[in-house]
């Protein structure tokens, strides 16, 4: 079983992946009286029983003193229970997120500029990326390669799914490519910007990231349900991740592939009532100071990946998204077995969370995605509106 299963993921991050009966639970902390609550219901209700729809959907929308949670669907098919508001779950790029928390962070306290350049702060990384700035991977305009995409890396991940290589070797499988693009020029997504942030954070910390998330995010924003891991094991209770294995019954892939295969760039492990606390706290700069949340909130085209509702716009470790119902701020990511979306209002008194138990983005889900990604303006609608 397990053999087969290593079999299937490996195909997947071959082909450049990284990263019934429906129970339907009522919201918490209230009943849904509003439209924009309404509409945002009966949409989970109707989108888990697509059937290429994941096993379920949980959305935490703040507007007040407490998160309230919508879901349909499983957050456990095994058990059939729903998403759990403080279960654990995998943010995916979300992850980003937190390292542009980190960083903003050390920009605040004078540890780093938004100028500092990979070749000041870790002189041991490849000479090409020498004069690439903070601000260039924040934004991902450094035009550095991205290191999931490298057949060698993804051949270095099938062989040891669950042991993986030290942070500092990820950006190692492009290390001696030529820049995409030159710095500055242009917007290109890339999971390597982030790694090299991380490692620049934990460079002028001396300490690891973890300790670095712990002391700059974590314990600032109150956050009691995060994580860094290393390895594939989930703290308990967690919201499963699945993958389609047609004919099969979906495939649980919570606890295949280590955390630490994607690091900062997509590692990180929280839960929806964290995730929304984290928006709120990121998005109205509670970890940094007003002129570099200005800096921050400098934005140019370029979609999160998967894209968010509205037109995106990328900043400094955050998109801006602006929706029919107003504009927000926050991050998106997807990873096998999850789907993230996190946004919150500037001034983080409003928020949304919306989160899958399955990996969705547009080009592998063309049809069930401008669903998924409707399901993200209903949320935004939700917390704005509602």
């Amino acid at each position: 079983m397990l053999s087969a299963r290593r079999s299937r993921v490996r195909i997947l991050l071959a082909a450049g992946v990284v990263l019934a009966t429906v129970a339907v639970a009522a919201p918490s902390a209230g009943a849904a009286t509003s439209k924009a609550d309404t509409a945002l219901q009966k949409a989970l209700d109707a989108f888990v029983k697509r059937p290429d729809a994941p096993a379920g959907i949980s959305v935490v929308v703040q507007r007040a003193d407490a998160p309230q949670q919508f879901t349909a669907g499983y957050g456990d098919v095994a058990t059939k229970t729903p998403f759990g508001l403080t279960d654990a779950m995998r943010l995916a790029s979300v992850a980003k997120a937190f390292s542009g928390a980190a960083a903003m962070s050390a920009v605040a306290d004078g540890k780093l500029t938004l100028d500092s350049t990979v070749g000041e702060i870790l002189p041991q990384q490849s000479a090409t990326w020498a004069k690439v700035t903070l601000a260039q991977l924040l934004q991902h305009t450094s035009g550095i390669p991205d290191f999931s995409k490298s057949p060698a890396f993804a051949e270095a991940v099938g062989a040891a799914l669950e042991t993986p290589q030290p942070p500092a070797q990820l950006p190692t499988y492009v290390a001696n490519d030529p820049l995409n693009f030159p710095s500055g020029t242009k917007y290109g997504y890339s999971n390597t910007d982030n790694i090299l942030v991380g490692l620049m954070v934990s460079a002028v910390d001396g300490t690891s990231y973890e300790q670095s998330l712990q002391a700059r995010v974590y314990t600032p924003f109150g956050l009691t349900n995060t994580s860094l891991p290393v390895g594939v094991e989930m703290p308990t209770p967690f919201t499963h991740g699945y993958q389609p294995d047609p004919p099969n019954a979906d495939e649980d892939v919570s606890e295949v592939i280590a955390a630490g295969w994607s690091w900062a760039s997509g590692g990180v492990v929280s839960s929806p009532k964290d995730a929304n606390l984290f928006a709120r706290n990121y998005a109205s700069g509670k970890e940094t100071d007003a002129a570099t949340k200005k800096l921050q909130f400098t934005f140019r085209p370029g979609k999160s990946e998967p894209p968010g509702p509205g037109t995106n716009s990328a900043g400094l470790g955050i998109f801006r998204y602006q929706t029919s119902c107003g504009t927000v701020y926050g991050h998106t990511g997807n990873t096998p077995g999850y789907t993230q979306f996190i946004a919150s209002t500037s001034d983080g008194t409003r928020s949304a969370v919306v989160s899958i138990n399955g990996q969705m983005t547009p080009e592998r889900n063309p049809k069930i995605f401008p669903a998924l990604r409707a399901i993200y303006g209903l949320a935004v609608c939700s917390a704005l509106k509602g």
